[in-house]
């Protein structure tokens, strides 16, 4: 099933389950008005939400109404937990290809993980609102799962028996403020502001067969300024699972019904062409992107990314069709908006191919 919450002035929203093709919408409130509550009792409840789901896709449901993604908030709108890691080690190799440092073999035994704030998430449409151009703005495209109770000392395997839903995130990263946050060694903070997530969150049986023990073999597309950058394959390179991600968090103490626990940007290794590394399937952030040009020029050329730029990040399921809606932001100034378009920053030629 596919479940959503829509803005109704308060900070939780109302839940509502929402038809596989995206175009119904049905208040879930004679079983739940809140996604929390489902999480907290979700096997009493989610067979409820599966009975509304299938009357909504066929026709059944008295009461639907169009759904309308510019109404959403996160499918969460505030978590006990956001839990973000680097799921995907071709992105940390690239980084310390870039500045010549060797990445340590820890890295890829042990996973890389961040606590993100999880009070004030974005909808999938609702502006990115940064104080300043000169901070460093980029986007990064990537999978969340959202959690049960998971118990302190999971196994990878109990782990991923513990996750209920899957989305897609923008976790949002001011990267001229990160190095001087990491030079404390106590990681990221103000480098890290409000995360978005996609429209809709689904459970697994929404996926099919490319939910493959803890990945999702399917392609994630993001597109700046209206042109495609990336196309990369979300299954194959994630080093490390959601299992395991899960089970790194839950080492030491309980994750609780209600975590948010991202894959890290989706990232893919290049491949030799005419005796250069070249990266096919492009980017899901742009400091990758310029990490890119730094191995294959010697320094980077494409800025980050500037007030009135825009962002979409989504994946197409194995029917073809739009699997969690599409994250679609715009990049405001706390000032407000300008008042004349920028010109995009974006090479026409290195746009990504569908190929």
């Amino acid at each position: 099933m596919k479940l959503a919450t829509l803005k109704d002035g308060s900070r939780d929203g109302q839940l509502v389950v929402v038809s596989r093709d995206l175009t119904l919408a049905h208040y879930a409130t004679g079983i739940a008005s809140r996604l929390q509550q489902v999480l907290d009792d979700w096997g009493f409840m989610s067979p409820q939400l599966q009975d509304l789901y299938d009357a909504v896709n066929t026709g059944r449901a008295r009461h639907s109404f169009p759904f309308d993604p510019a109404q959403c908030m996160a499918p969460l709108p505030r978590a006990y937990q956001w839990a973000d890691g680097s799921a995907y080690l071709n992105h940390v190799e690239l980084v310390r290809k870039a500045r010549n440092a060797e990445v340590p073999e820890s890295f890829y035994t042990d996973p890389l993980m961040y606590q993100g704030g999880s009070d004030d998430f974005l909808g999938p449409v609702d502006d990115v609102v940064v104080p300043s151009e000169a901070m460093g703005i980029d986007f990064e495209a990537e999978i969340a799962v959202i959690t049960g109770d998971v118990k302190m000392g999971a196994t990878p395997d109990q782990a991923l028996d513990g996750i209920r839903l899957v989305m897609l995130a923008n976790d949002v990263s001011l990267r001229n403020l990160i190095p001087a946050e990491l030079a404390k060694g106590f990681g990221f903070f103000q480098s890290k502001p409000a995360t978005a997530f996609s429209p809709v969150a689904v459970t697994l049986d929404e996926i099919g067969e490319a939910w493959q023990h803890g990945r999702v073999h399917l392609t994630l597309q993001s597109s700046w300024n209206g042109r495609k950058v990336g196309m990369c394959d979300a299954g194959p390179e994630m080093t490390f699972h959601f299992g395991q991600l899960i089970a790194h968090i839950a080492k030491t103490r309980n994750v609780r019904a209600g975590s948010i626990v991202g894959s890290g940007t989706v990232s893919n290794k290049g491949v030799e062409k005419n005796g250069q590394m070249d990266w096919p399937k492009g980017y899901s952030c742009i400091a990758e992107k310029r990490c890119i040009e730094t191995i294959q020029g010697g320094e980077p050329v494409t800025g980050f990314m500037k007030f009135g730029d825009t962002i979409r990040i989504e994946m197409k399921g194995l029917d073809g069709r739009s699997l969690f809606g599409a994250i679609d932001q715009e990049i405001v100034s706390a000032a407000g908006r300008p008042k004349v378009a920028p010109v995009s920053l974006v090479d026409p030629s290195s746009e990504v191919s569908d190929d």
